[in-house]
């Protein structure tokens, strides 16, 4: 038989024919042989796991002229017709081409009519989760009340869209992903049936790449034996599929491994040279550095040892890498993946993602394992260790705040002056907190609060706050993973042509702030609000401690504002016992009363 008809030759025709689905098998065979088929079934699960071949085949089963059976015989005018498509009663439908209403509405019409070839009408709906919300309420109501001759299949990869009163008028069946030894299994039967040498180790790559789908291995099976002629081989395998082999993997990890930047480049040259997608190899070298993980974290694990080729090498790699490293790494490598889908330069994006495993120092891995790895937006290692210090500034002057702020509140001939060392510290802390934000390793500028202060709860941003929930929608239709982000803060105030929004969490706010995302945010603000307006961010503590600090000020303010003929004689014209109440108590303490 020609390579080319393998799919065709290989499609199940039985149910010992599906593989990796012998639960679902089992049942259907039980309801055919003790005479319960279901009115309507709903088959679920990833693509090419068998969805529409066992519809076919319980279509064939039930009708079978020697039946029902629990398995068709694929020889009588029923079975040949039905596998054909020449039988009229069992109708195919694809929704998402046939969705509308009307599509829906000639089967309720024509539902009602006995079968006139075979023993039961079987409607098998491909995808039917494309049905417009009409469509699926003209289905219900032939559901509802079936013809008991009458069988409706349902297939679908995403039951999550079906709605509940379809489901729960259905047998549901999930569909599982074939295992990659059941798969490979059968790739090695097609190829002894079919008289094509293969190794082994191809056809375990060939199913590893199908992740999961028995279609989707045949399929490749079927244009790597094209490929390769007289013998596949798992670096004819590697070439026709665009993959990387062993040895590239590696040799990026040797490079990552001693930091050598300079040797990255010319392989991932030599890789797009070959033909090689950014991203597939990205894809490729995560489940590398994965399996590299596994291996150190759980040795006696069976399952990672399924994709080496050198175990003996793949250990020496593993025991090179530090776990904390590891994680590192993978979660490095999957940031940079979601951005390489949207990217205009792939192969940059890549190099720059390797540069940025080459770069990372072990403080940085392990900091990064503890707060959830590190974005592509960190800083270098320089920087960081600058910030690192920093930090631990900022820690020390908070010590010494609540010191000063204990001595001057035990102490009273120094209130004065611990209150002034104390503010000095304070307005120095929250400097360098401005400049350098919560969490570390994002250079921001400071934020002035006094003219948000002063604005805020005005009718002009209680109009903008109304309108909130509509900016967090248009976002949302935007880019959901911006409004993930945007949805932790708060707008607080707004001042001039700027929204003031106030964040619990550091790495929210940090992520908003990303020049791409804060265009997006720009963008539905003019849309919804109608201006040009521009996003300001800032901590939710530091401005709720900005907020009360102002509240302070102005009562205090309040208090002192007392007639002239009550308020005490400033300057020299004061007696001398109440300068030196001033000395010893502090200016804002001592209030003097005529006693008239």
């Amino acid at each position: 038989m020609s390579h080319i008809a393998l799919y065709r030759a290989w499609r199940p025709q039985t149910f010992q024919d599906m593989v990796g689905q012998q639960h679902i098998i089992q049942t259907l065979q039980n309801s055919i042989r003790e005479q319960r088929v279901s009115h309507a079934y709903l088959f679920n699960g990833p693509r090419g796991t068998g969805k529409t071949s066992a519809a076919k085949i319980l279509a064939k089963a039930v009708n079978c002229e020697r039946g029902p059976a629990e398995e068709p015989c694929n020889e009588c005018d029923a079975c040949v017709g039905i596998t054909a498509g020449h039988i009229m009663d069992v109708i195919e439908i694809d929704a998402a081409s046939n969705r509308g209403i009307d599509e829906i509405r000639d089967i309720r019409d024509k539902v009602r009519y006995a079968p006139s070839e075979v023993r039961f009408k079987v409607y098998i709906i491909d995808e039917v989760h494309m049905l417009t919300a009409e469509a699926f309420n003209a289905l219900l109501k032939t559901l509802e009340e079936p013809p008991g001759h009458v069988i409706f299949i349902l297939a679908t990869t995403e039951p999550h869209k079906l709605p509940a009163t379809i489901i729960s008028r259905c047998q549901r069946f999930d569909f599982r992903q074939v295992s990659l030894e059941e798969q490979t299994q059968h790739l090695l039967k097609i190829c002894r049936e079919e008289s094509i040498l293969a190794d082994e180790d191809a056809l375990a790559y060939i199913a590893r790449l199908s992740e999961g789908g028995m279609r989707d291995a045949i399929s490749l099976l079927e244009q790597v034996s094209a490929f390769a002629g007289d013998r596949i081989t798992l670096e004819a395998a590697v070439d026709v599929t665009g993959g990387m082999a062993a040895d590239h993997f590696y040799q990026l990890a040797e490079a990552v491994k001693d930091r050598h930047v300079a040797a990255v480049m010319p392989l991932v040259e030599s890789l797009m040279q070959a033909g090689k997608s950014a991203d597939k190899c990205m894809e490729n070298l995560i489940y590398y550095f994965r399996d590299l993980l596994v291996m150190k974290l759980a040795p006696q694990g069976g399952a990672v040892t399924e994709r080496i080729v050198d175990p003996e090498r793949f250990k020496m790699m593993a025991e090179a890498f530090t776990a904390e490293r590891l994680f590192t790494m993978i979660d490095t490598l999957n940031r940079y993946q979601v951005e390489l889908k949207h990217a205009s330069q792939p192969q940059t994006l890549f190099e720059v993602a390797l540069m940025k495993l080459c770069t990372l120092s072990d403080e940085q891995s392990t900091s990064g394992t503890a707060s959830g790895g590190s974005t592509p937006s960190a800083s270098t290692g320089g920087q960081s260790a600058e910030v690192g210090r920093l930090r631990q500034q900022i820690e020390a002057l908070e010590r010494k705040l609540e010191q000063a702020i204990q001595n001057g509140v035990a102490g009273g001939n120094g209130a004065s002056s611990s209150d002034n060392a104390a503010s000095k510290q304070a307005a120095r802390t929250n400097a360098v907190r401005s400049s350098f934000g919560g969490s570390g390793g994002v250079v921001r500028s400071a934020v002035k609060l006094d003219p948000y202060l002063a604005s805020a709860g005005s009718p002009e941003f209680n109009q903008f706050r109304m309108k909130w929930n509509d900016v967090l929608q248009g976002v949302k239709d935007a880019k959901i993973t911006v409004h993930a982000w945007l949805k932790d803060g708060e707008p607080v105030a707004s001042a001039d042509d700027a929204i003031l929004v106030a964040f619990k969490n550091t790495m929210h706010r940090e992520t908003t702030e990303k020049p791409a995302n804060r265009e997006i945010i720009e963008k539905v603000m003019h849309d919804v609000l109608g201006g040009s307006f521009r996003i300001v961010t800032v901590m939710m503590k530091d401005w709720q401690a900005a907020a009360a600090q102002g509240a302070s000020t102005q009562k205090s303010e309040t208090l002192q504002l007392e007639p002239e003929s009550s308020s005490a004689p400033q300057g020299a014209s004061r007696p001398v016992w109440v300068e030196e109440a001033v000395k010893l108590f502090g200016e804002d303490l001592v209030v003097v009363k005529d006693k008239d």
